[in-house]
């Protein structure tokens, strides 16, 4: 909101006051001393408000100069007493005369000690709302730096992922060129497909489930294409995946991660990747043996990159549990749609 017209709001919530309790206090005596009492005096009052809330506090506070900030205030009060007790003076007749005093009329300090509690009223009354109105825009600010810093996190993990796999992918196919297969143009045309997703949909915060598998598929077809047999990798998927979306990408890595240290030569211990679909949560299992030929530099670097997704922007929405026994690998996700 600009300046302009924050200072109108400002403007038109005063005069709405001010105007609303002269009105009432005109119902029991007359207007022009309603006028008095509440539009001169609220003037001075509205006065203290921001001279505190737009001099003294942000002159003070921001450098951490408390007792000059407390002695600021006290004196303003004092001061803001004596100026009213001599518009008071202008006006003696409706705002010093008194009832029950003999002589008619208040002293000075009868006057004073009301108008050092009203000072003191709209002094708290301006630091209270400068509290709270700086509370509402750092967290404003806040939330925007860590969006921002969400955005520019997931963007830096998701570009690790997109190379990292086709770096991985080239390699099976210029295996299969320098072999001159004929499996290569459909190799070719699996990984265009994978590619075409990666590129049209991991862009998107959330995609449709069905399409997420349809990309494994396409993964695991193209790892297929290496080996003799189709039972070197067993997938199911159980439940209507038509219903649900999840976040692109999420799930590769634990696949990447079975065929690059898992046995992916011998049909007897395939790679065995099953999904199951139910109540609004995807639970989502990768077993493979381990294999001591299979290492990898970089092998941690896919499911750090998804750990740390899944607790982005699933929090406390999911739970992994990776196992080690012997020498199987084990990786089950349980995750709320």
């Amino acid at each position: 909101m600009s300046k302009l017209k924050t200072g109108l709001l400002h403007a038109i919530a005063w005069i709405a006051i001010l105007l609303l309790f002269a009105g009432i206090g005109s119902r029991s005596g007359n207007f022009r001393e309603s006028v008095i009492i509440y539009i001169y005096f609220g003037v001075i009052n509205i006065c203290l408000f921001y001279i505190n809330y737009l001099y003294i506090l942000p002159k003070f506070l921001n450098t951490r100069r408390y007792l000059g900030c407390t002695f600021s205030i006290v004196f303003l009060i004092l001061i803001s007493g004596i100026i009213k007790y001599g518009v008071a003076s202008l006006f003696a007749d409706v705002v010093l005369r008194s009832k029950t005093e003999p002589r008619g009329y208040l002293s000075f300090w009868e006057y004073y000690t009301g108008a050092f509690f009203t000072g003191t009223f709209f002094i708290v009354l301006s630091t209270v709302t400068k509290f709270t109105l700086d509370w509402f825009v750092n967290e404003k600010i806040r939330k925007n730096l860590e969006n921002e810093k969400l955005t520019a996190e997931l963007a830096f993990l998701r570009s690790q992922i997109n190379p990292h796999f086709l770096f991985n992918s080239l390699n099976n196919i210029y295996s299969l060129a320098y072999q001159h297969s004929e499996r290569t143009p459909e190799a070719i045309l699996k990984l265009s497909e994978i590619m075409r997703y990666m590129l049209q949909e991991s862009n998107e915060p959330r995609v449709e489930l069905w399409k997420e598998i349809r990309y494994l598929e396409n993964y695991i077809e193209l790892q297929k294409l290496r080996f003799r047999s189709d039972d070197n990798v067993r997938m199911s998927v159980k439940g209507n995946d038509t219903e649900q979306t999840i976040v692109p990408l999420i799930l590769i890595p634990f696949v990447e991660n079975a065929f690059k240290h898992g046995v992916t030569s011998d049909p007897s211990s395939p790679i065995i990747i099953d999904i199951d679909i139910q109540n609004g949560r995807i639970v989502f299992t990768v077993k493979n043996n381990k294999s001591g030929m299979n290492k990898d530099l970089t092998s941690g670097i896919g499911l750090n990159n998804v750990k740390r997704r899944l607790d982005l922007l699933y929090p406390g929405k999911y739970n992994l549990d990776i196992e080690e026994r012997g020498e199987l690998y084990c990786c089950k996700l349980v995750l709320e749609l």
